[in-house]
């Protein structure tokens, strides 16, 4: 490319979803937007101030719930905002600052469900050494442990791309930055940094999402085993646990390592993760939890006495 002016890019053009239908994308992302912030804001709210809740599982689940108002936070309210631009852009900064807190948020979910794999094992593998061994010591080590999982793994990303020249293309087809396509842009060769990048975001999410899967599989043999009163409840929360590590994995591992997804799925997979998972995950960890719902009506009464005496 040598003799070719380069001028540095300092803004993206979005294509966004779809030039049609952007009344029903509005209605739809909003609603979803709206229902999962609320839903996940509730779950935390009650996990907090109910004194029931106040152990391993629901500590993991509510900051499970922190970690899904980031996720619904950093791509969807520009792409609601942006459905009725017909110029959609965005910034460098802006795009380094979204690829920096998806794969924070990504890491720090994806060693969420890791401990809380941990947790129902220890509970039900080993119920008599559950409260020593998920201390409030070893639930602290899984957040700050989550965290830093997560931060390292953003900024081993970002590092890749702290030199990369950008002289002239500028459109992602896509509502939101993520690596792939923006990598691509690049003016230099960069079939190597794509393999790296796919190794790094795609292979930890499948050995981590294939472990769950088998430590799971291991839960539910042992639950089969002791059959007791409790083997209901047991299979019952771990159901939903699966249901959530697959909504989670499923998308992040398509979008990463497919080798040529299309366009369309690729952007029904991303809004799939940034707007329907964070709205169904609150759903599926409280619908056949019964100590959840019995938290959230007695919160709800409180609120409603004291509306009454206020």
């Amino acid at each position: 490319m040598d003799g070719v002016n380069h001028s540095a890019v300092s803004e993206f053009v979005l294509l966004g979803l779809t030039d049609s239908w952007e009344i029903l994308l509005f209605v739809f992302s909003s609603a979803f937007y709206v229902a999962s912030m609320m839903g996940n804001s509730l779950i935390i709210l009650t996990v907090t101030s109910d004194p029931h809740l106040h152990s391993p599982m629901y500590f993991l689940l509510a900051n499970l719930s922190f970690s899904d108002l980031g996720v619904s936070s950093v791509t969807s309210p520009k792409m609601i905002y942006d459905l009725f631009r017909k110029h959609k852009v965005i910034s460098f900064s802006g795009c380094i600052i979204q690829f920096f807190f998806i794969h924070v948020i990504g890491g720090v979910e994806m060693v969420l469900l890791i401990a809380m794999a941990f947790d129902r094992y220890i509970a039900i593998g080993k119920p008599l050494h559950y409260l020593t061994i998920m201390s409030p010591r070893m639930c602290i080590f899984f957040l700050v442990a989550a965290w830093m999982t997560g931060l390292i793994h953003s900024m081993v990303q970002l590092s890749f791309l702290v030199n990369l020249p950008f002289c002239g293309p500028n459109v992602l087809d896509s509502f939101y930055c993520d690596f792939p396509q923006f990598i691509k842009l690049a003016c230099t060769d960069t079939h190597q940094l794509e393999f790296t990048v796919t190794a790094n975001s795609g292979f930890i999410p499948v050995v981590s999402f294939l472990l769950l899967i088998i430590s799971y599989i291991i839960i539910i043999l042992t639950v089969q085993k002791h059959s007791s009163d409790g083997s209901s409840k047991a299979l019952s929360t771990l159901s939903a646990h699966i249901t959530v590590v697959i909504l989670f994995f499923g998308p992040l591992i398509f979008f990463y390592t497919w080798p040529s997804p299309s366009t369309h799925l690729d952007k029904f997979l991303a809004i799939f993760d940034a707007v329907l998972t964070p709205f169904l995950n609150p759903i599926i960890c409280t619908f056949r939890n019964q100590e959840m719902k019995v938290a959230m009506k007695r919160i709800y009464r409180q609120l409603v006495n004291y509306r009454k005496s206020s």
